[in-house]
């Protein structure tokens, strides 16, 4: 675990946050729900989402969910009553809870999703918004939408078909089945499988090698992969070459080459 400081907690202790050596760490802490997602554990993720985000010493998030048994498994189902009974209450609902999913799929920085356990429903959705998802051996994934009469929505869908394709995206949707990790490994789910107790080190040795890395660069990265996702009408050449510049006339890019000439260790500063 990296040095821990300024942890904070939101939706009364079920949404954790905490920083250090370059890392934030962000934890769905319901673990009686298996990390179930109510609309406020939603709003306190956005919480800490931003802090994260507005926090310079932070340059890679980390998503994971407490207990061991799941990553998250899905909406609180329990609160369907009252919030999604109908068309009109699930827009509400859904209203509420796109400002925090918005941040994370257009978020600054790395994230990397610690999988281990069941990640269902809204969690595969959170799992797809993060930039890299890492799970344990013993995960299952799933959308059982069908099996709820749910329709899942554009923005899951559309993540889920980059990822998987539309055949598998089709498989998983019609049937609601749930897949293990290897599986989820073979079809481009998830990006590397670790055994559970190595899961933990492993995701934090990733996030601290990105956490060394010029900032300035992975953000180049992160967004033109963000537009080449997009249909080419709708790309913003612009920004990429706006990244693109900002990099090559940084010092970070100076203190780079130097580094390299000096067979030393690059201190990057994110300028």
């Amino acid at each position: 675990m990296p040095e821990i400081s300024n942890e904070k907690s939101y939706a009364d202790g079920k949404i954790l946050q905490h920083a250090g050596d370059g890392v934030g760490v962000i934890t769905f802490n319901n673990p009686d729900k298996r990390n179930a997602m109510s609309l406020e554990m939603w709003e306190g993720f956005g919480e800490a989402l931003t802090a994260l985000r507005d926090d310079d010493a932070v340059r890679v998030v980390i998503l994971r969910g407490a207990g061991g048994k799941a990553f998250v498994s899905g909406a609180d189902i329990s609160q369907f009553e009252k919030t999604r009974h109908n068309a009109a209450a699930s827009e509400e609902y859904a209203r509420r809870s796109v400002a925090q999913r918005a941040l994370l799929a257009d978020y600054p920085k790395p994230t990397i999703a610690c999988i281990q356990g069941f990640c269902l429903g809204g969690g595969m959705q959170v799992a797809m918004l993060a930039d890299i998802r890492l799970a344990s051996q013993d995960s299952q994934f799933g959308i059982p939408a069908a099996r709820l009469g749910i329709a899942y929505g554009y923005d899951g869908l559309k993540h889920l078909v980059s990822l998987v394709g539309p055949s598998w995206a089709r498989l998983l949707m019609y049937t609601g089945m749930r897949i293990d990790s290897a599986e989820a490994l073979r079809i481009g789910l998830v990006e590397r499988v670790f055994p559970e107790d190595q899961l933990w080190g492993e995701t934090m040795a990733i996030a601290e090698t990105i956490s060394q890395n010029a900032p300035l660069a992975i953000k180049a990265a992160k967004i033109t992969i963000a537009q080449v996702l997009k249909d080419e009408s709708a790309r913003d050449m612009d920004a990429i070459k706006a990244i693109g510049t900002a990099c090559m006339d940084s010092a970070d890019f100076r203190e780079g080459r130097q580094a390299f000439m000096e067979k030393r260790k690059p201190q990057f500063q994110g300028k």
